[in-house]
Formats: C-alpha cells, structure tokens, sequence
C-alpha cells in the first residue's frame, strides 16, 4: 500500500492518544505533528513533488491545505497517510497523497464533457457581451436615454414653475372669476397633455434601437439561465458520486449528508484534505489515530493563511461531512463548548445611574453564544435586577480582555451608541505581536467579511467587505515580539486581529491568536482606553486600563 508511510524519526514513547482529534480546534498531538513535519520536508525537498504554490518568486500560485492522518494498520503499525484539499493544476492523483473520494478529472468522468458545455456557453455569452454591435446599441440606447431624461426633466421643471405661477394667480385674483378658474384648469390639462405628449415621442423615437437592444438582452439571459441549470445540474451529478463511509461501515453520499441538514452543498465539498484521508482509512481497514492539517504556500489575499501553520477543518464544507464520517468515533472535547471564564470574576471600574465601564476578563462572551450562555450581559442582569433596560453598548471578542461599556437604560444606550456610529468614542488596544515589525507605525485599511465558509473568522475583501481602518503604533520590541498600541476607527468583528495577522497587514498574528495565528496561554490583546461624552452631565470621561501581559 504505497500510501501508508512509515515514520522516518522514532515513535517509540510517543503515547496514543485516547481519543480521536477534534477536527475543528486541536492542538496536533505529537505523532500528527511529527506526521506533518516529515511531509513538510518531502514537499520542501523532494523532486517528486514539483508545485512550487508560491513559494518560488514569479509565480501565480498559492499555496495549499495538506493534512496527515496517523492510522494503524492490521500489523498493528503506526504509520499516517498524506493528503491535499482540491486538486493540484490538472491533478487530482499524485503519488504518497490518497486519491480523491470521487476524481472529477479521471479521464473517463463525465465531468469533462459536461464541463466542456458550460465552458462553450459561458464562451457564448462572452461572444455576445464583447460584440461591437451590442456594444455600439447599448451605448447609443443609454445616450438617447440621458438625453430624453434630462430634457423631459427640464420640461417637468417649467411645469413646476407655471404650476406655482397659476397657485398664484388663483390665490391672488380679486375676485376669483368662473372665467379664470376654467381657464387656469385648462392650462394645467395643456400641460398634463404636453407631458405625456413629451413622453411618450421619446419612447416611439428609440423604440427600435430599444426593441433590438431588448433582442440581445433576452438571448444573453437565457443563455446564463440555462448555463446556471446545467451547472446546478452537474454539481447535483458530481455530489451524487461522493459516498462517504464512517468508522461503522455506514455510507452516505453528500446530497443526502446536506438534505438531511436543510443545507445546499457548496461547490468543493468533499475534496479537502479531512474527508479524503478517513475515507481511505476506512476503505482499507487502517484505524484512525490522530489527524492535522496545515497550510504550506503562499497566502491568497483573502482568507488568513500562513505558511506551515496548522489549521482546522473548515465550518461550511467540512463539519456536515466528518459529523457524519466521525459518528461513533470517540472524540476529544470540545473547546468552543467549554466555559473556561466561570471562575473569572468582572471589575467594575466606574458606575453611576447611566452607565458601568467594565474590565472584561479574557475568555468572557460579551453576549450569551450558542452552547455558552454565561457573558457580561446574563451576569449584569442577575446583578441588576431592577435594571429592566440594561443593554450592551459594545463588544468585546471573547478572548480580549479590558475595558467595556454598559449602559442601564435606554435613553444612556442610545446616547452612546450614536458616539459609536460616528466615530467620536476613542478606543486604544494593546497587543503583542508574534514577531517584529520594521515599521514605527501606519494606517491600515483592508475591508472585511465574515467568511461564509469558515464562520466566524473575517477575511479581507475588496469587492464586498465593509471598510475597516486601524491606526497603529509600535511601543517596543523585545525577544523577537512586537508591542503595539491599536487605535481602531472602524469596530470591524476581529478587526485587529485580521489587520495584524492578514498578508496586506502587518503580516504578523498577535500571540495567543487561535483563529488567524499560534494558540498561546491567551490571546494577547487588551481593550486599554477609552473616552466618551457622559450621556446626563456631557462630560468627556475617559478611562485607562493596563494589560496584565
């Protein structure tokens, strides 16, 4: 079995673990993590292995998510197999990496005749939008268009103005006449007539241009209406051969994993590397151990990747996949379950009739989540009772520690709030950054989105992301880390960790960082100033807390 590879270094002493990874937040057990270093030396040094995925300059790849999975064989032998999510640049199979699940691109697929009809009528459409008489016609059709508009509304504004001249002469006539009054009627249904009159000479003077434009417009549409069928009808194809068999032997194919969740696929599901390695696992009777995965390459400029670092599996493709893939398998726990700040208690810093500022500990939910309902706000309501009306102005991240904001009633929340929405509340964050930054400060403005593939981790888009600005300020640097003083203008969800750790940043995760860097004792981030206008008094309060790392 050329897939199984046997550890080079010695295991011996190594325990087992206990139970199987958690896919979704582990720290790699040290068989994964030796597993994961020997096929990072083969993809850095062999021959074999000939994607450079950015690493080399002048070149348009990127790099890739590669994951281990330790298994034993029947011998009982500990090994692992290799895998990588989607395909390498026209190949799904490569030697040392278990094949795909389903391979779309084996030559006998029906992928690629159906996948060449999409392409011919997306090079049709394409045809059709670039040709120079289509273009010519919608040119002259928007033109025409301007035109009829701003004539009919300078003609529209002349009618205003003899509307109001006859509201005047009718309010001013001494006596107001029958004679005047059918005559100021006939006036206005002149120019009622006028207008529609004006109007409608516009639509039958363009109406041809309209009419064959509309032509184009309707072939061009019906084309990507039938390309969207054929696509939607192929990935329902494609999903229909992944069967994904779990350590009982049971087997389900991935239109029956998402239906039975409500849930559409996304295209991609079933290609990383997670459920391509227990698949082969199962197929061949090797028991599953302990698994890892990590990105080796160069980033994209969206989503936070850096080169070596291990990662989760992802949220949207992964979870109903290897929920069903793991079903029965004993897992370790859950993190993301485990209230870890119940014995951490809330200081208050300043109260009076208005509002509270806090020192939130690190690892404290601001708001109840979804299997966590212990927060600042269920504490503050058991602490005030009588405070019907008490809301959160702010929010922290979970694992940032500092200063935060409440207010007790409604009238204070809004007062507040609107400081926030205009950006007139300073804010100042401490962080530690997990390397050295050559520059003393700068401006960062990178726009964010939740990434629908991965909640709650943001990324970095330009198209859709809203506008997210950080000034920042290096205080020292020591033992090969970075202090830093934020001073957030935007409140962006993750805002500063994504401007510190993403590639267009500063390149450069804050320690302790579990979603965008390297799991620490905490994450190093710290709310450490504030100052706001008092809602009652309108005073300018501000506040200063220092971080205890």
């Amino acid at each position: 079995m050329t897939y199984f590879t046997s550890f080079k270094k010695s295991i011996v002493g190594i325990a087992l673990p206990e139970k199987f990874t958690f896919p979704f937040y582990y720290d790699p057990h040290p068989l994964a993590a030796l597993a994961a270093a020997e096929l990072q030396e083969y993809l850095h040094s062999s021959s074999d292995f000939n994607h450079s995925l950015g690493l080399q300059e002048n070149t348009h790849e990127i790099g890739k998510m590669f994951g281990v999975l330790v298994v034993k064989n029947k011998n009982n032998e500990l090994g692992y197999l290799s895998a990588f999510s989607g395909n390498l640049p026209n190949q799904s199979n490569l030697d040392r990496f278990v094949p795909p699940v389903y391979d779309v691109l084996h030559k006998d697929s029906f992928f690629s005749k159906e996948n060449a009809a999409l392409i011919a009528l997306s090079e049709e459409i394409t045809a059709l939008e670039n040709d120079t008489h289509y273009i010519k016609l919608k040119k002259m059709v928007a033109e025409n268009n301007s035109l009829a508009e701003k004539i009919i509304s300078t003609e529209k504004e002349k009618l205003k103005k003899r509307k109001l001249q006859r509201k005047f002469r009718k309010n001013n006539a001494n006596p107001f006449t029958e004679s005047l009054k059918k005559q100021l009627q006939n006036e206005s249904l002149h120019d009622k007539f006028y207008l529609r009159e004006l109007i409608c000479y516009y639509e039958d003077k363009f109406i041809i241009l309209q009419e064959e434009l509309n032509t184009w417009l309707r072939k061009i549409a019906s084309l990507k209406s039938l390309r969207n069928a054929k696509s939607n009808a192929l990935h329902r194809k494609i999903f229909a051969q992944y069967d994904f068999l779990n350590s009982a032997g049971k087997t389900k194919n991935l239109l029956a994993i998402f239906k039975d969740l409500n849930m559409v696929a996304p295209a991609g599901t079933g290609d990383c590397a997670a459920p391509k390695l227990l698949q082969f696992a199962f197929l061949n009777e090797l028991k599953p151990i302990t698994m890892a995965e990590f990105w080796w390459g160069k980033p994209g400029n969206a989503a936070i990747r850096k080169h070596g670092h291990f990662y989760p599996s992802c949220k949207s493709k992964c979870e109903p996949v290897l929920s069903h893939m793991l079903d029965g398998m004993l897992l370790d726990d859950n993190p993301l379950t485990q209230n870890l700040a119940k014995d951490k208690k809330i200081d208050i810093i300043f109260e009076d009739t208005d509002l509270l500022v806090i020192h939130k500990p690190a690892e404290l939910l601001s708001v109840p989540g979804k299997s966590i309902s212990d927060s600042v706000f269920s504490r503050f309501k058991v602490l005030f009772p009588e405070s019907a009306d008490f809301l959160i102005v702010h929010r922290l991240d979970m694992s940032t520690s500092g200063l935060m904001l409440l207010a007790k009633n409604k009238r204070s929340h809004q007062f507040l709030q609107s400081q926030f929405i205009q950006r007139t509340i300073k804010k100042q964050y401490i962080a530690i950054l997990d390397g050295i930054i050559a520059k003393n400060n700068g401006t960062i403005c990178l726009p964010l989105r939740v990434d629908l593939e991965d909640r709650p981790k943001q990324l970095v888009c330009f198209k859709h992301g809203k506008p997210a600005t950080t000034k920042w300020q290096v205080l020292f640097r020591k033992d090969g880390k970075t202090r830093v003083l934020f001073m957030p203008i935007t409140g962006r969800t993750h805002q500063l960790r994504v401007h510190a750790a993403h590639v267009l940043g500063l390149n450069t995760a804050i320690v302790g960082d579990d979603l965008y860097g390297k799991k620490a004792d905490r994450l190093h981030l710290h709310a450490s100033f504030i100052s706001f206008v008092h809602p009652t008094s309108k005073e300018m309060m501000s506040f200063e807390l220092a971080a205890d790392f």
